[in-house]
């Protein structure tokens, strides 16, 4: 459990010289310091690491001590066991085993698995998502914004159920965030020598060749360099981004319910470790049997919280590398999202941080979901209050709360995986002409005739028209999806394919983000050169191409007008 949260093997890690008042590298280029040596919880982390290196009895090679605490600790999660139930497994284990390494109680064995930092602290929230009880509102019994009880009702009402014997029972809020600090979990990072060597990459291994392999290579990088002089000057600092999707974690069992995982990715590490998932920061869980939507805000408030505190004054953190406290700092450069949808128009003008600061100076919003009662005895949900001259404004992001965000010259990224996907999935119930999700259909051919082109292509009154160009008939379905049922693949490469083809129905399912990942970059180039005029398969090859040339390891910036065009 140590290797997978803190990326920390038994073959790098030297506890005796991590401890110790001497340097571990004199050679190593010096940065500023507070203080040599760690701190009490430096210390308490690698006595965490003695523990995960001491065998839980002499010959034993399967568990050390703390593997075996952390998987009892896991079965008592699993089984809903009592503390009292653990302490007593625990002393009948230290009876029986005279010379294992285990903890006299559960209160002992508590204190030893605490010391692995995945701790989490819960923030009651409205249900309605109004507001947080946290802060100066964390005494608060109900919403200030829609005044809903904090606490789930009982039968009769009442928020303080009654246990059989007359007993209060601890009362239960309506809906919970699970917060990670931020703090804790970057400093993490600095506690082994082999992990700050990665946190320092963007720095050390500098780029020559005026190619695009990192987001340190990008222009938004450099311009947040020379903005910020102070922060830029320790490599240390860390940078992050944030991104955020929901997923229902029943499947089809249940659709009201969703959850919003807050992911942070730490952009101090090289291409190959940043955006793999061992790298990710879990910063918070939201939960909820609606999506947040406009009132995310609410939610970010301890984040952007910690991200103020972490740019503002830094936090104490000890490098392992150098044996010495260290001013930690952090900046959140940007966010990852999906595509937004877009009219048919020219594109907006582009405006600055600040200008778009300045616009938002008047815009207050009340976020919120609050039910209201119609005549007919409907129960709707009000959308955000926005108290604003500027409509087309939404909200203020709480992003702006960070000092340094309107000067930033990127502040939201496109998820190229996830726009690869939507287009891949449009282009094969296109050509495919799957009803219901084929993007030519009846209003598609009603807007051309509105539009005054392509008349052969209007539909009549009866709403009827005539395929299309790209349109495939059954006998080149049969051969295109024959062709994506026979490719095979190296393992690990793509999922099984084959599976997602139903050449009975002659359509596709199914398909997970990375296996149109795959087919758009390389499958479908080749499965529809014979079954599509050559003026349709040359337009998809070159869409294809675009997205395999912007998925790519190595970028070269010369291309992108080329791309662009």
């Amino acid at each position: 459990m140590i290797n997978d949260a803190f990326w920390i093997s038994r073959d790098h890690v030297n506890v005796e010289a991590c401890t110790s008042h001497q340097p571990v590298h004199e050679s190593e280029e010096r940065m500023p310091e507070l203080n040599q040596g760690p701190n009490e919880e430096t210390k308490a982390f690698y006595d965490l690491v003695r523990d995960g290196n001491q065998a839980l009895y002499e010959g034993c090679t399967k568990y050390s001590k703390l593997s075996f605490l952390v998987k009892l600790y896991h079965i008592k999660c699993l089984c809903e066991l009592s503390n009292k139930a653990m302490s007593m497994i625990l002393e009948l284990l230290k009876d029986a085993f005279e010379h294992a390494e285990i903890p006299d109680s559960f209160y002992e064995a508590k204190k030893l698995i605490t010391k692995l930092g995945l701790n989490y602290s819960q923030i009651n929230a409205c249900p309605n998502d109004c507001m947080l009880y946290w802060g100066e509102d964390e005494s608060r019994e109900t919403c200030k914004v829609c005044n809903t009880s904090r606490w789930k009702q009982s039968r009769k009402g009442n928020p303080t159920n009654m246990s059989g014997g007359g007993k209060k029972r601890k009362k239960k809020p309506v809906k919970v965030l699970q917060y990670f600090p931020l703090k804790p979990c970057l400093q993490r990072l600095f506690m082994s020598s082999k992990t700050i060597e990665h946190m320092r990459w963007h720095y050390v291994d500098s780029n020559k060749d005026g190619l695009m392999r990192h987001p340190r290579d990008s222009e938004a990088w450099k311009r947040f360099d020379e903005t910020h002089l102070e922060f830029a000057s320790d490599p240390r600092n860390v940078r992050l981004g944030l991104a955020s999707d929901g997923f229902n974690p029943f499947g089809t069992l249940s659709t009201n319910y969703s959850i919003w995982p807050v992911i942070l990715i730490p952009y101090n590490l090289p291409p190959w470790m940043c955006m793999k998932q061992t790298s990710f920061i879990l910063s918070m869980i939201i939960l909820g049997k609606q999506m947040p939507g406009n009132d995310i805000d609410v939610y970010l408030q301890p984040l952007i919280k910690d991200l103020k505190d972490l740019w503002d004054g830094g936090v104490e953190t000890f490098d392992a590398s150098l044996n010495q406290m260290f001013n930690m700092r952090a900046a959140f450069m940007w966010t990852i999202s999906d595509f937004p949808g877009l009219e048919f128009r020219n594109p907006p003008m582009a405006l600055s941080g600040s200008e778009i600061f300045k616009q938002l100076e008047n815009v207050h919003v009340t976020f919120g979901k609050r039910m209201e009662v119609e005549d007919n005895r409907k129960r709707t949900r009000q959308k955000n209050i926005v108290e604003s001259g500027c409509q087309h404004w939404r909200k203020k992001s709480i992003f702006f709360q960070l000092p340094y965000w309107e000067y930033n010259l990127l502040r939201h990224n496109l998820d190229v995986m996830h726009i690869e996907k939507n287009v891949c999935d449009k282009v094969l119930y296109t050509i495919l002409n799957e009803s219901g999700k084929t993007k030519d259909n009846v209003n598609a051919r009603k807007d051309l005739k509105e539009m005054g082109i392509r008349s052969n292509l209007w539909p009549n009154e009866n709403g009827q028209y005539q395929p299309s160009l790209f349109t495939m008939s059954n006998a080149q379905k049969d051969v295109f999806l024959t062709t994506l049922k026979n490719v095979l693949v190296l393992d690990g490469y793509s999922s099984n394919i084959a599976r997602c083809i139903d050449l009975k129905h002659r359509n596709i399912f199914g398909l997970k983000s990375h296996d149109s990942h795959i087919l758009m970059e390389q499958l479908l180039p080749i499965s529809i050169r014979n079954v599509l005029p050559n003026q349709v398969s040359a337009v998809l090859v070159d869409l294809c191409s675009i997205f395999r040339q912007i998925c790519g390891k190595v970028l070269n910036p010369l291309d992108f007008d080329k791309l662009q065009r």
